[in-house]
């Protein structure tokens, strides 16, 4: 018979990129006494790791708790980008509401929608805290009706539009539930949260169910399997059956030897968990996301929603160029294969699989971030390797006919740029479907365009709108092929010969284009050092010495002055190379190369692919 556990709420924290969540976490924990009052706390302590921290953004999924008024309050706060759109999916069946959160000036962006959206499909109750009510510039009014015009947009039902609105600023600590007056603390939200967010029910006498949502990796005890207790118990050295209602033939018996409940940001082992609590059990080495843990006596698989598919793939290579080795401490092949399989532990949107060649493995992800910021943890860590161009993954329908991936791209720009960016979009493939005002002097700007027209053009845009831009894309589905995009309209200034890059010879070829070297850097033939503002590819002498002669002319040895080089980040180099190119990324270095480093060997590729009718 179906109870409910009245001392505890499970609640997730959703909202679009930056509109706070992160530290509105923060100060819920510091406000339940979490930390001793003296106790240092770093900002955002929930993003843990150091990517998170400088991005300013939220990749992984995180679990926490609090305790206000003896009743238990488990937090999940996950990411708003749409890449990591995999993590907010799953997390979602954990809890029993959540809290959106809206920030006070930009108001319902397109993220807030995935998220939202997914949270009403599970007929889940929403508080909507909107945040940030002391900037300058806030429009609270205009920012309540964006919301409620979203919930009608996504077809919520009567009860979800009769949500509650707390208004907050995470940053100063309060929340109020009347707009025209400052709270003292977040008691306001918290009572909300224990009036309108249910009570998890279940049945404490039925088999023990089970449903991983989230998986965790520790080096010392492997995966552990985070997910929430939907009927009977579970106590530590209890025989369970491992189930999955998507794969009909698993069925493993296991024991579980490890139970943990949270405790504010730690996890505290327990002999035995009830319903509706959140658990975290180690020891079961091929535990996996949509798994359900059943009593061997009762074997009943929960539904589970389907993790969305990788849109964008890219080879991962090991490195051979004539640099190769010198930087990394990880450099061969099993050191690739071993970590780009690791990351499958924990991360569920990302596919690994091998290629015809041991050197080479093709990783699919959400978007280019999403596959960025597994480069970026690598090159941290210590390995060495190449990449590919990016390239979108394609479907076929029954008909044999292409589909391929599309995007919603939502771009709020000044007026004066809104003309530039219809140009760009349209080269790219890109239909406007709407035009409207946003919030200020902004125009929005809705297309629809295919997810490879957005490769490498985040760069482009933020040059056009000299940095007053801001695009969010969300996923579109599948549709047919839109033809063929020319991306990149500059060329490549390539090194002509291996050695230490020169004053005089950069001198020389500073005048073709934009060098990336400067003096005193080495490079190889093949690798490339520039780009030319033309689209052809042009070998230059970067390492080219001044003869010396025994006659001097009058100012000949006055300094040669050099354009300071374009240093790329990343994200600039990946959006920069193309597809005969490879990006070397090693602890120390990012270099562009060709993949075919001979110029003769080159030509002769480049030449056999115009014959076939390649680009």
């Amino acid at each position: 018979m179906k109870q409910t556990r009245n001392d505890i709420r499970n609640v997730a924290i959703i909202a679009h990129v930056d509109h706070g969540k992160t530290t509105l976490v923060d100060v819920l924990l510091k406000q339940s006494g979490v930390f001793r009052e003296n106790q240092e706390v770093a900002e955002r302590v929930m993003d843990s790791n150091d990517l998170e921290r400088e991005r300013g953004i939220t990749i992984l999924s995180k679990n926490t708790a609090v305790t206000y008024k003896d009743t238990k309050i488990n937090i999940i706060d996950t990411p708003g980008h749409a890449d990591f759109g995999g993590e907010v999916e799953r997390v979602l069946k954990m809890v029993n509401g959540v809290i959106l959160v809206v920030d006070a000036f930009e108001g319902a962006m397109p993220q807030t929608k995935f998220v939202l959206r997914k949270a009403l499909e599970l007929k889940l109750p929403v508080i909507v805290c909107i945040n940030k009510i002391d900037r300058p510039e806030a429009r609270i009014n205009e920012v309540i009706d964006e919301v409620l015009e979203l919930f009608i947009d996504l077809d919520a039902d009567e009860a979800q539009l009769d949500c509650p609105f707390v208004f907050a600023s995470a940053k100063s600590g309060y929340a109020s539930l009347d707009m025209e007056k400052e709270g003292t603390d977040m008691s306001p939200l918290f009572e909300t949260i224990l009036d309108y967010i249910p009570a998890p029910e279940g049945d404490p006498e039925a088999g023990t169910q089970i449903l991983i949502s989230t998986i965790d990796y520790n080096e010392y005890v492997g995966r552990i399997g985070v997910g929430k207790v939907d009927n009977g118990s579970v106590k530590v050295n209890q025989d369970v059956v491992i189930v999955n209602a998507h794969d009909v033939a698993k069925q493993q018996k296991v024991k579980i030897s490890k139970l943990y409940e949270f405790d504010g940001l730690n996890k505290v082992a327990v002999e035995e968990a009830g319903i509706g609590s959140i658990v975290a059990i180690s020891g079961i080495s091929d535990i996996r996301i949509g798994d359900t843990l059943c009593a061997p006596d009762h074997i009943e698989a929960i539904p589970f929603q389907k993790i969305s598919e990788p849109t964008i793939a890219m080879n991962f290579i090991v490195n051979d160029s004539p640099l190769a080795g010198l930087e990394g401490k990880y450099v061969t092949s099993r050191h690739l294969r071993d970590r780009l399989f690791r990351e499958l532990n924990t991360d569920v949107s990302l596919r690994v699989e091998e290629t015809d060649t041991t050197e080479s493995f093709k990783v699919s992800g959400r978007g280019e971030l999403h596959l960025s910021v597994l480069i970026e943890n690598m090159r941290r860590e210590g390995y060495e390797f190449a990449v590919s161009k990016a390239e979108v993954l394609y479907h076929f329908d029954e008909n044999g006919h292409k589909l391929e991936p599309m995007e919603i791209a939502y771009i709020d720009v000044p007026e004066e740029f809104s003309g530039t960016i219809i140009e760009k979009l349209s080269y790219r493939k890109g239909e406007l479907q709407n035009i409207g005002m946003a919030s200020g002097s902004y125009t929005r700007l809705e297309f629809s365009i295919p997810s490879r027209g957005l490769i490498g053009y985040r760069g482009e845009f933020m040059t056009d709108t000299k940095g007053n831009g801001i695009m969010n894309t969300i996923f579109d589905g599948y549709a047919p092929f839109k033809g063929e995009i020319q991306y990149r309209k500059q060329g490549s200034l390539i090194a002509f010969e291996s050695g230490e890059t020169v004053t005089y010879g950069l001198f020389n070829a500073q005048e073709r284009g934009n060098l990336f070297v400067g003096p005193g850097e080495k490079v190889y033939a093949g690798m490339v050092v520039g780009e030319n503002p033309k689209q052809e590819d042009i070998e230059l002498n970067v390492c080219k010495k001044k003869q010396l002669t025994n006659t001097r002319a009058s100012g000949s040895d006055d300094a040669l002055r050099l354009t300071p080089p374009k240093i790329l980040s990343l994200e600039q180099c990946l959006e920069f190379i193309g597809t005969d190119e490879l990006l070397e990324v090693t602890p120390k270095n990012l270099r562009i190369r060709k993949k075919i480093l001979d110029p003769t060997l080159r030509k002769r590729d480049a030449i056999s692919r115009q014959a076939k009718g390649g680009n």
